[in-house]
Parts: C-alpha cells; sequence; structure tokens
C-alpha cells in the first residue's frame, strides 16, 4: 500500500525498472488487483491471515464470480443462491464472463443469502475453494481466438460461514470495494491485472524457476497487455518503420494517446494519495475505466491506419506477430468488461454532477417478489 508521494514515486520507479530490466515482477491476477484490497478492507483478521500472504506470494489464484447470464449491468439482480446448512452454505446458480476461470484456485463469490431483502441488501460476499465438487468452468472461446474468459456452474458447491467477507447480508458494500479497486486497476494509467508470474496451483509457474520464466515471457512476444503498458513508444516506432511518422494524422493521434496517458497515471496517483488518506477509490475510478476504453480503441485506430492492410494480417509473418490485428479484435471488450462505459457514465452523472437518478421502482421491493427480467439498472 502507497502512502505519501515520496512512496508513490519510489513504486513508480520499482515498477518502471523491472519492466525495463524484464525482472519478473510481483504475481499479476485478480488476487493482487481486487481480493487483495478487498479483504484488506472488509476482512478480520484471521481472513487476513489466511489469504493475504498466499495471494502475495503466488500461492493462489483468484477469480471473480460477479456476473450473470441476467444480471451484467444490474449486478444486484443476480440469482445465485446461497443456502445455509449448519456451518456451511450450499451455492447454487451460474456465474459468466469469469476472468482467469480455468486458473483459479479460489473465487469472489457474490450469493444471494436473503431473498426477503431488497435486492442490494440480501447479498453476501464468500471465498469459495474452486476446486470441489460442484462447481464445473467452461472457457468461452473470444474471435481474438483466446478464451480469457469463461462461464462457471455451481451445483450444491458449498463453502464456510467464516468465508464470508465483511459480513452477513453485506456483499454489494463489499463488492463496491472489489468493483472501486477493479476500475482503478483497468483504468489509463492503472497497473492493470499485469504483472510478473501467472499465480496459483493450476497454471503451472509455480514449478517454473524464475530465469526459465522471464526467458519463456521475453520469447513469447508481448501480446495484448504489454502493448497497453507502452503504446506511444510502440506505436511511434511502427510509424518511422512504416513511413508514417511524417503524417499530421498519425502524430496528431500519437501525442493525443501520450496525452491520455499521462492523465490517466496522475489520476491514479491522486486515487493513490486518496486512499492514503483513507479514502476508498472514488469517482476517480470511472473516468479512469473511461479513459482506458477510448485508449484502447485509438490505439487501435493509430495501428490500423499506420500498418494499412497489413493491419489486418495474423501470424508470424505480419507486424508485430498479428498483435495490431488481435487489438482490432479485442477492442471492443474494454468498453463493456469491469462495468460498461455506459455504467460509469451513470455513476458519474449521479455521484459526481448530482444528476438525478435513473427512475426505478425496486429498490424498495423484496428481491423474491421482483419479476426476473424487469428489475431497473442499478
Amino acid at each position: 500500500m502507497v502512502g505519501t508521494s515520496e512512496e508513490q514515486s519510489v513504486e513508480r520507479t520499482v515498477n518502471e525498472t523491472i519492466r525495463e530490466f524484464g525482472a519478473l515482477g510481483p504475481p499479476s491476477g485478480l488476487g493482487m488487483m481486487l481480493a487483495g484490497p478487498t479483504i484488506i478492507e472488509h476482512g478480520t483478521d484471521e481472513q487476513k491471515r489466511q489469504y493475504l500472504r498466499r495471494i502475495v506470494n503466488g500461492q493462489d489464484g483468484w477469480c471473480q464470480l460477479f456476473s450473470e447470464p441476467g444480471a451484467g449491468s444490474d449486478l444486484a439482480s443476480l440469482q445465485t443462491r446461497a443456502t445455509p446448512d449448519g456451518d456451511e452454505w450450499v451455492i447454487t446458480g451460474q456465474k459468466v464472463w469469469t476472468s482467469g476461470g480455468m486458473v483459479a484456485d479460489v473465487g469472489m463469490l457474490l450469493a444471494r443469502t436473503d431473498p426477503e431483502a431488497t435486492k442490494h441488501k440480501g447479498i453476501s460476499y464468500f471465498a469459495i475453494d474452486m476446486h470441489q465438487p460442484g462447481i464445473e468452468v467452461r472457457p468461452l472461446r473470444e474471435m481474438t481466438g483466446h478464451a480469457l474468459f469463461s462461464e462457471v456452474f455451481m451445483d450444491d458447491a458449498r463453502v464456510a460461514d467464516d468465508a464470508c467477507i465483511g459480513g452477513l447480508n453485506n456483499g454489494w458494500t463489499v463488492a463496491k470495494t472489489t468493483l472501486a479497486n477493479e476500475r482503478e486497476g483497468l483504468g489509463s494509467g492503472g497497473g492493470g491485472a499485469g504483472g510478473g508470474a501467472v499465480p496459483g496451483t493450476v497454471a503451472g509457474t509455480l514449478e517454473k524457476r524464475v530465469g526459465d520464466y522471464v526467458r519463456s515471457e521475453r520469447r513469447g512476444g508481448a501480446g495484448i497487455p504489454g502493448l497497453l503498458g507502452n503504446t506511444p513508444k510502440m506505436l511511434l516506432d511502427l510509424a518511422h518503420e512504416h513511413g508514417k511518422a511524417g503524417d499530421p494524422h498519425i502524430r496528431q493521434g500519437l501525442a493525443r494517446l501520450y496525452s491520455m496517458g499521462e492523465i490517466g497515471r496522475f489520476t491514479v496517483l491522486r486515487t493513490k494519495a486518496a486512499k492514503a488518506a483513507g479514502r476508498g477509490p472514488g469517482p476517480e475510478a470511472n473516468t479512469a475505466k473511461l479513459s482506458m476504453s477510448r485508449m484502447v480503441r485509438l490505439t487501435r485506430d493509430l495501428g490500423l491506419a499506420i500498418l494499412g492492410p497489413a493491419g489486418m494480417l495474423a501470424g508470424e509473418d505480419a507486424p508485430l506477430n498479428g498483435l495490431i490485428q488481435e487489438l482490432a479484435l479485442f477492442s471492443p471488450a474494454p468498453s463493456i468488461y469491469g462495468g460498461t462505459d455506459e455504467i460509469q457514465k451513470n455513476i458519474i452523472g449521479e455521484r459526481v454532477l448530482q444528476l438525478p437518478r435513473e427512475p426505478n421502482t425496486d429498490h424498495d421491493v423484496p428481491f423474491k417478489d421482483l419479476k426476473v427480467g424487469t428489475q431497473a439498472s442499478s
């Protein structure tokens, strides 16, 4: 956790030096980005002892079991049930768009524990073991050819009562902390879910030597996360290579992309300063997330403008091993995952600009009395 501006500067210098030398950084993934900060804020001392060390040293990989087929932007309408059974809860339901579900050891699970309460107040937040009977993870293949996401089916899976983080039926408050950290991490200038080796027992990196892993990463190419981490320089080099560095439209686009990146970096510093002062991520996280979506689309447009028809090529013979083509296919995703751009604008409008909330009639209605599919957006 960073505090003073001097500490923030040191953290940035360390991270930049790690990247510069190709050294292995801290474990990547949602444990570091989401679960850890959430447990620090809402977990008990015992939960901190149980989970945090295994997150930091990479022993456990985490996934986020929030979204459902009928509860995406309106997350509070989730249907997954948690039924008490002694000192355990029995979980039944389906989650979708679960990042890293295929390599996760533990899941951040939102489940409905009180259908008599209103939809926001009857939800609890659990840390659930992903390696148990009753949990099935199915990868979702994207048009990029990858499967970063999965759908997860839970049929009488179990989670202990002491794995409830933040208290019974207080899951919505806990989830807001997770979502704020997600938007901050995904936002422009944020660290994202990247870092060092993929953590956990499934990915197979725990058995590797550090040197072997770093060398394999260097051979493997940058990938989408690598491109997004240093886009202005990479695209500038590409423009020089293809004789487009003097094109005024390309130059203007590169300047805009660099400026957005710097604004995003300062926004992250503001957010960290707010954390150091005892305040959680605020509207800065939402604006950063929106800016990141714009930056990805601008990167796509610049890459395709520089390469022309060659931007449609994939494979080892394509420029940058087909990275620009992959980015073009990937570019719609950031405006959807981590909370859609439309949801970010709603939050900014209501909580920052103090505009009237969207009309709805379901905030005071017990969840069991709501008609499925007719809930208003939260």
